[in-house]
């Protein structure tokens, strides 16, 4: 029985009579062998790291879709809040120069718009039809307490319901917008009139 000798590793074994080559491929084979857990080891963590870089790519992405739609948001609301705000301050452009065309409308009435005064107000009318400026309001439209404004009173034979008569002073908007209601004057079916037609209708069909 044989005792080993301490300090000295056990190699694998090899023939006597072997050659160099062959005893160098022999320690490759066994030093491979002892690497194959190893390399496993190393492909699992690669994984494990691409797991995580595909995890961190993919929050990222949210991120920046999130960003990219506040960002849309932020332009819309951006432009939505300029278009108020210039639509604001032509209407109170406007406003301000309604005095001028009420008067410029009663000079042509009066027949008074002539000369260098007639061409003056043509261009400022122009120029405030151009700025969305809108004139409304015409003798015989039924009221809209919406867009008019009752100055004046009255009842008459041939309306049926209540008619603006009469334009006291026009209404004007831009857009949908009111910025002055037509001030107009009314008139509304004489009180009886309608229960006086409707026995007229029925004295005709008794007749037929």
């Amino acid at each position: 029985m044989s005792e080993e000798t301490p300090g000295f590793e056990e190699k694998p074994d090899v023939p006597a009579d072997g050659t160099p080559e062959e005893t160098e491929a022999a320690e490759s084979a066994a030093k491979a062998d002892g690497a194959a857990p190893a390399g496993d080891a190393t492909d699992v963590a690669l994984l494990a790291q691409l797991d995580q870089a595909r995890t961190a790519l993919t929050e990222r992405t949210g991120d920046l879709q999130r960003l990219q739609a506040e960002y849309q948001n932020y332009r819309r609301r951006v432009e939505r809040d300029r278009v108020t705000v210039k639509e604001i301050a032509v209407a109170g452009l406007l406003t301000e120069l309604l005095p001028v065309l009420d008067d410029i409308g009663r000079a042509r009435d009066h027949g008074e718009l002539v000369g260098g005064f007639k061409s003056v107000a043509e261009s400022l009318e122009t120029v405030a039809a151009k700025m969305g400026l809108q004139q409304f309001g015409k003798e015989g439209e039924p009221f809209d307490p919406t867009i008019h404004e009752a100055l004046m009173h009255s009842y008459a034979p041939d309306v049926t319901e209540t008619t603006c008569v009469a334009i006291l002073q026009p209404g004007y908007r831009i857009g949908d917008r009111t910025i002055r209601p037509a001030r107009v004057a009314v008139a509304e079916p004489q009180p009886g009139a309608q229960g006086k037609a409707e026995e007229s209708d029925d004295s005709e069909k008794d007749s037929e």
